[in-house]
């Protein structure tokens, strides 16, 4: 649910830039100055506009980087840390096997002596 509100509101915002620019534009165009200085203008604004993109953009791809990166040093983290208990649980269960053989000849021989 938060991850939809998450793009709702990203959706909203995208749509606010791309309004603002096209009435910007817009406004450039019907505004009462020569053909000319207009064209001139609409291409700095594009320009602008273009640069200010690619510097979201940009951003938002280190973002991304930076948690995709954070993700895989936790995974790590996670990895190393499953092997350190498997090894611990392994030897634990190696000596519980241990002992259970150990009691089971030690019953083994006091029967055979009871018996014998």
């Amino acid at each position: 649910m938060s991850e939809e509100k998450n793009n709702t509101v990203m959706v909203g915002a995208l749509m606010l830039i791309a309004g603002g620019i096209l009435g910007a534009g817009a406004a450039l165009l019907f505004a009462p100055q020569s053909g000319k200085k207009t064209r001139r203008d609409v291409k700095k604004y594009v320009r602008r506009a273009r640069s200010e993109a690619e510097e979201m953009v940009e951003d938002f791809t280190d973002k991304v980087a930076d948690v995709v990166e954070d993700l895989g040093d936790k995974t790590q983290d996670i990895l190393e840390r499953g092997k350190e208990i498997s090894a611990d649980v392994k030897k634990d269960l190696f000596k519980a096997f241990e002992d259970g053989k150990a009691r089971l000849e030690k019953e083994k021989s006091r029967l055979a002596k009871m018996l014998g």
